[in-house]
């Protein structure tokens, strides 16, 4: 069917956040065009979305754009991990105040845990949307195949066996124009293109309300510390506030310690009203234990601890990604993190599918893949809120006791040999153990596994690990990550990861795995696939494996094989030599890229 339209594009993509604007750079990346378009005039003012675990910066650093990220965000000796206060000034007794009461390593620890180091050659970045959405907005705009338009609204769509109409409002004009795409992708937030799109919402449930106030104020006479990426504060002078306490992120953007000159600070209460500045402010000071908190307030927020899914993410030609697919309770950072790999595991498939080298049914496997991780993503984050309410119960802490009777609680953590104390500072500990759930996730920020269709299974178990959440262990079995090798050639040192960067599958194969190599790129040839191909090992190969990493993790003999897809998840092994490496190659591209047999 052939419709008129303003604009004929093969992609538009709603939405110019985090989910949207990495949609767009990879897209262009890989070479489709694209048309994006926001209702917003501009990126976020607010810092938000401030994790970026080590998967995503992987794919930031394929999308070359990590090094900016990096440089603008928070150093490493600064996000060594979270720690909780007592009441930082002003009332209650003088040797009180700001106590450090507990501490626990995150994120890998600036890239000091030793699981974090051998896991991936990124570390995580303590950076919000409000400085990574202008990096990203600055990258897309810079690729000829991308148009990038804010203040611009979706208002209309309609799909049809082709592709999708679309009618768009430009806000400053007042006029409309459509877009007719090939597909469409989602990353509103869930505003607007879900509903369009007639997806329906199977989980939907809010928690509490808090408000996040973005304020400019100097803090460094109170905070003692300065290696915390969050620091949580509880004032018993202010009992009412203890049930959850007052949370600190430092904004930077020229300091990320105690003289950070931004910072954002998270408060709640059931009678909450982000529309009344001067009562959050009290309200701030006296969670904080701060009287004379005179802060510059740079923005306010109200918003809900919830969680959402939907029942698919793909409608016919419309795909949802990040919030308007799902959404997670903000403890352990998933939200941003789950958004930019919903993209990751996206943008390859459909770039496949308009150059005509997979069929349709490899864009099944988007919501095959994703919704299943995305779904065990919220009810890890659901668990950590369950543990953050907990936080003051483990202090000794209850809205219920007097502030005399809070202090006396607390003091338990500073007086030696005081009735109690050595048990209410071991049962922190174990609090603080539990915590590890939020602030350890390994496996669940990097080792998450795909089972669709585009992998093909070997009929092996699934590796049994001790803990889903905190333990990521390296497997090259289907479906799993590629593990993390550094590997050197011609002297260069290189990560083994690095052969997917740019969209391309990888044939890693093993000392003797030429047969492998060479099927592998006579049918990259015939079907126009980008591919990179590489023994690894140690002797006589193309990749030496100089730290032993991909010897300790791979897997495969020296006749066996691995085959990478672009998103960095092994899509088939083969432990040992095949007697047709070409006939088995070939049934494997058939099913990965859904192609369909000649009768």
């Amino acid at each position: 069917m052939t419709q008129t339209s303003d604009v004929d594009v093969p992609v538009l993509i709603v939405g110019g956040g985090g989910a949207g604007l990495t949609s767009s750079i990879l897209l262009s990346r890989l070479g489709v065009r694209s048309l994006l378009v926001t209702r917003y005039p501009q990126t976020t003012r607010l810092p938000r979305g401030h994790i970026l675990n080590q998967r995503s910066m992987e794919i930031f650093t394929d999308m070359g754009v990590a090094p900016e990220i990096k440089a603008k965000g928070t150093p490493p000796e600064n996000m060594r991990g979270v720690a909780w206060y007592s009441g930082l000034a002003g009332g209650g007794p003088e040797d009180g105040h700001g106590r450090l009461l507990g501490f626990v390593e995150a994120w890998g620890a600036g890239y000091t845990d030793p699981d974090y180091i051998a896991a991936s050659p990124e570390p995580c970045v303590n950076l919000s949307l409000l400085r990574t959405e202008p990096i990203l907005k600055s990258h897309a705009e810079s690729y000829p195949e991308a148009t990038v338009r804010f203040h611009h609204e979706l208002v209309g769509l309609e799909q049809d066996a082709d592709g999708v109409t679309s009618t768009i409002l430009d806000r400053d004009s007042g006029e409309t124009y459509t877009v007719r795409s090939s597909y469409l992708l989602g990353a509103d937030a869930g505003r607007t293109v879900a509903e369009l799109a007639g997806v329906k919402v199977t989980l939907h449930e809010r928690f509490r309300k808090l408000v996040s106030l973005y304020l400019a104020m100097d803090l460094s006479q109170h905070l003692p510390g300065d290696d915390s990426v969050l620091t949580w504060v509880f004032n018993p002078e202010y009992p009412e506030h203890l049930d959850f306490g007052a949370v600190l992120v430092p904004q930077g953007p020229e300091r990320w310690d105690r003289h950070s000159e931004e910072w954002l600070l998270a408060v709640s209460r059931p009678d909450l009203d982000g529309s009344q500045p001067e009562k959050m402010l009290r309200w701030a000071s006296e969670a904080l234990g701060i009287p004379d908190l005179d802060p510059e307030v740079l923005g306010v927020s109200e918003w809900y601890l919830e969680r959402f899914l939907v029942e698919d993410f793909r409608a016919g030609r419309v795909f949802l990604l990040g919030d308007a697919a799902h959404r997670v309770p903000p403890s352990g950072g998933l939200g941003l993190n789950s958004a930019v790999q919903d993209a990751y595991n996206l943008c390859w498939k459909l770039a496949a599918v308009l150059a005509g080298r997979a069929g349709d049914g490899l864009l099944d496997t988007y919501s095959a893949e994703r919704r299943p991780v995305n779904l065990n993503n919220i009810e890890a984050s659901t668990k950590s809120v369950s543990g953050q309410v907990s936080m003051a119960s483990a202090l000794g802490l209850s809205t219920g006791k007097s502030a005399e009777e809070n202090w006396a609680e607390l003091s338990l953590f500073w007086e030696d040999g005081a009735p109690g104390a050595a048990e209410r500072r071991h049962a922190f500990n174990e609090w603080l153990a539990a915590s590890t759930l939020e602030y350890h996730q390994h496996n669940l920020d990097y080792g998450y596994v795909y089972e669709s269709a585009a992998v093909v299974a070997d009929g092996t178990g699934k590796p049994v690990s001790p803990d889903e959440i905190r333990l990521y262990q390296p497997s090259t079995r289907p479906g799993h990550p590629l593990p993390h090798a550094w590997v050197e050639r011609s002297g260069e040192r290189l990560a083994l990861r690095s052969l997917i960067h740019g969209g391309h599958f990888a044939l890693i194969a093993g000392e003797d795995g030429r047969p492998w190599i060479e099927a592998a790129e006579k049918i990259a040839r015939a079907r126009e696939l980008p591919l990179r191909s590489a023994r690894v090992g140690l002797d006589k190969v193309d990749l030496i494996d100089i730290r032993l990493a991909w010897q300790r993790n791979r897997a495969i003999s020296a006749q066996g094989a691995l085959l990478v897809r672009p998103d960095g998840h092994i899509a088939f092994r083969s432990i040992g030599a095949a007697d047709d490496p070409m006939a088995a190659l070939t049934a494997v591209f058939d099913q990965i890229l859904a192609v369909e047999k000649e009768a």
